[in-house]
C-alpha cells in the first residue's frame, strides 16, 4: 500500500507541473503581402510602382539610388522615382493589423507625412533669399525654420532641397546676414539657424563652398565657432570643413588673411572638445588648411596641437586615428611641427605602434610622419638621431621591411626605402634590433 501511495504522489506531482508550465510562445508571422519584396520587412511607407508591385518607399528609393538600372526589381520593367505612388489602402490595413496585435508587442506604424514638392521647396527658398537680402529677420527665421523642419522629416525631402540648390541659397543668406552685421543676439541666433539648415544640405557644391569662403561668411563662421551655442559651434565647424574641403587657394580667395583666425577657432575646438563630431570635423578642416600652407602648419604647431595629437593617438579609434595622423603629418611639414614632435617622448613609439594596427591609410600616414621626423635638413642633428634610434628600438625597421614585402603605393615605397637608409646609419645604436635584420641592406646606402 505504501508503495502505491508513493507512486500516486509522484504521478500527481508530474501532472501538476505540466498544468502550470507556461505555454510555448509562437512567433507572430507577418503576412507576406505586408512585407517589402526587397527588405522582406514590414512596410512602413508602402508605395506602388506602375507594374503593380508594392514596395516600402525607403527600400525602393535606396534601390534606385545605388546606380542600378532604373527598373522594377521584381518585373524588371522601367521604373523612375516619380512613378512611385503612395498605397494608402495597404498602409491602413497594415496599421489595423499592428493595432490588432499590439498585445503581442507590435507597434503601430506612423502615417507618413506628405513629401515636399520641388515647387514648394523653391517657394520657401525664394522667401529665404528675399527676406535675407531685405534684412527681414523674422520672415527669414520663419522660412529657414520651415526648411529645417521639412529636411529633417525625411531623407526624400532633404534630397529634394539639395537638388534645387538649397545649399547655395542658404550660403548666400548667411553671407547677407553676416555682411549686414549679426552681432546682436537676434542676428546671431538667426545666423545659427541658417547654419543648422545649411549643414543638413552637406555635401555642398562648389558654388556654395565658394560663397561660404567669402570674408563676411568666414568671419561669421569663426564668431559662431568661438562664441556660439554648443549646437551652433558644431554647425560652424562643419560649415568651415565644407568650405576648406571644397576649395583650394586658387579658387577661394576669402581665406587670405583669415587663416590665423580660422586655425585658432579650430584648434580651440580640438583642444576643448564639445563632441566627437566637432573634433573630427575640426581635424579635417585644419588638415586641409595646413596641407596647402606651411604658414598654417607652423601656426598649428605653435598653438601646441602636436602633443595633443600624439596623446590622442594612444587609444584612438580608427576614424579619429586616421584624421589625427593626417593632421600630424601635415603639421610636420613645418620645422616648428617637427621640433614639437621630436620633443615629445611618445611621438616615435606611437607612430611605430600605429603601423599595421589601424588601417592601410593609417600605416601610410604614420610612415610619412616618421619620414618627416627623420629628415635632418634645418633640424637639430642630435634630436633627429635620437628619434631614429628610438624608432629602431621600438621595431620600426622590421615593420618597414614587412611593408616592402606586402606592397604599398609608390610614394609610400619611396619614403619607406629612404627611412630604411636613415635607420641603417644608426643600426649599432638600436639595441633591440637583431643585427641579422640588416644583412643585405648595404645596397640601400
Amino acid at each position: 500500500m505504501a508503495l502505491l501511495a508513493r507512486r500516486a504522489r509522484r504521478s500527481l506531482g508530474r501532472t501538476m507541473k505540466a498544468a502550470v508550465a507556461p505555454p510555448v510562445a509562437v512567433e507572430l508571422a507577418i503576412p507576406a503581402h505586408f512585407r517589402c519584396p526587397i527588405s522582406l520587412d514590414l512596410m512602413r511607407d508602402p508605395v506602388t510602382a506602375p507594374t503593380g508591385i508594392t514596395y516600402d518607399r525607403e527600400s525602393i528609393e535606396a534601390w534606385l539610388d545605388t546606380g542600378r538600372a532604373a527598373v522594377c526589381p521584381v518585373t524588371h520593367a522601367p521604373l523612375r522615382r516619380d512613378d512611385l505612388v503612395p498605397n494608402h489602402a495597404i498602409r491602413r490595413v497594415i496599421q489595423d493589423w499592428c493595432v490588432a496585435n499590439r498585445s503581442r508587442g507590435v507597434e503601430r506604424i506612423p502615417t507618413p507625412k506628405i513629401p515636399v514638392t520641388p515647387v514648394q521647396a523653391s517657394e520657401l527658398l525664394f522667401e529665404v533669399a528675399e527676406s535675407a537680402r531685405a534684412g527681414a529677420a523674422s520672415r527669414c527665421a520663419a522660412a529657414v525654420a520651415r526648411v529645417r523642419a521639412l529636411a529633417r522629416d525625411s531623407e526624400r525631402n532633404r534630397r529634394c532641397f539639395v537638388s534645387i540648390g538649397t545649399g547655395r541659397v542658404l550660403a548666400a543668406a548667411l553671407e547677407s546676414l553676416a555682411a549686414a552685421g549679426g552681432e546682436e543676439h537676434a542676428g546671431a541666433a538667426l545666423v545659427e539657424d541658417v547654419l543648422a539648415a545649411l549643414v543638413r544640405m552637406a555635401p555642398l557644391d562648389e558654388e556654395a563652398a565658394r560663397i561660404l569662403s567669402s570674408p563676411a561668411s568666414l568671419g561669421a563662421l569663426v564668431s559662431v565657432a568661438e562664441n556660439g551655442s554648443l549646437a551652433g559651434r558644431l554647425n560652424a565647424v562643419l560649415a568651415i570643413k565644407e568650405a576648406v574641403s571644397s576649395c583650394d587657394g586658387t579658387t577661394c580667395t576669402g581665406f587670405t588673411g583669415k587663416e590665423d583666425e580660422i586655425v585658432d577657432a579650430l584648434v580651440k575646438i580640438i583642444k576643448a572638445p564639445i563632441c566627437p563630431q566637432a573634433t573630427k570635423a575640426a581635424m579635417v578642416a585644419t588638415y586641409h588648411l595646413a596641407r596647402s600652407d606651411q604658414h598654417v602648419a607652423a601656426r598649428v604647431a605653435t598653438a601646441g596641437l602636436v602633443p595633443l595629437l600624439v596623446e590622442a593617438l594612444v587609444d584612438a579609434d580608427k576614424s579619429v586615428a586616421e584624421k589625427a595622423l593626417a593632421l600630424l603629418d601635415a603639421v610636420l611639414a613645418s620645422e616648428e611641427g617637427r621640433v614639437s614632435a621630436r620633443g615629445h617622448a611618445l611621438t616615435v613609439a606611437v607612430l611605430v605602434k600605429k603601423m599595421f594596427r589601424v588601417s592601410d591609410l593609417a600605416t601610410e600616414l604614420a610612415i610619412s610622419a616618421m619620414w618627416r621626423l627623420g629628415k635632418s635638413a634645418g633640424g637639430d642633428e642630435g634630436e633627429v638621431t635620437r628619434c631614429l634610434v628610438e624608432a629602431l628600438r621600438v621595431g620600426a625597421f622590421q615593420k618597414l621591411l614587412l611593408l616592402l614585402q606586402v606592397g604599398c603605393r609608390d610614394a609610400t615605397k619611396e619614403k619607406t626605402t629612404e627611412l630604411l637608409r636613415m635607420l641603417n646609419k644608426h643600426k649599432g645604436a638600436g639595441e633591440c634590433v637583431d643585427a641579422m635584420d640588416f644583412r643585405g641592406l648595404n645596397r640601400l646606402s
